[in-house]
């Protein structure tokens, strides 16, 4: 598999990927952007453009909210954080990618007992 191929099939989750960097910690974007590479090994790399437009996406259906930091030093950061509803959807998220992996995994490997 290529990595653009690779790409594309991360790409669909990025939202929730953001949700569950925000369940550990509020935490703002170059931060998101680290813990993502991080979690992924290396394997990933989250581009900014990418992470701010999921960002707004998920204020806009308030499954995260911002606010400003007091960083006494350098500029001040926004910071985001999980909602409850935020939390539900990455719940529901999670439990869709397993059904769609069990189903991927069987159409591709072939049988039922690839899981």
């Amino acid at each position: 598999m290529n990595d653009a191929m690779s790409r594309d099939l991360v790409r669909g989750h990025i939202d929730t990927m953001i949700l569950r960097v925000l369940i550990e910690h509020d935490n703002y974007g170059y931060e998101i952007i680290k813990a993502i590479g991080t979690i992924s090994g290396g394997l990933y790399e989250l581009r900014e453009p990418s992470l701010y437009t999921s960002l707004k996406r998920l204020e806009k259906a308030r499954f995260i909210q911002s606010y400003w930091g007091d960083e006494s030093q350098g500029g001040r950061r926004k910071y985001y954080k999980i909602t409850p509803l935020g939390r539900t959807s990455y719940d529901k998220s999670v439990a869709a990618w397993k059904k769609a992996k069990t189903l991927i995994s069987r159409l591709i490997e072939g049988g039922v007992n690839h899981e």
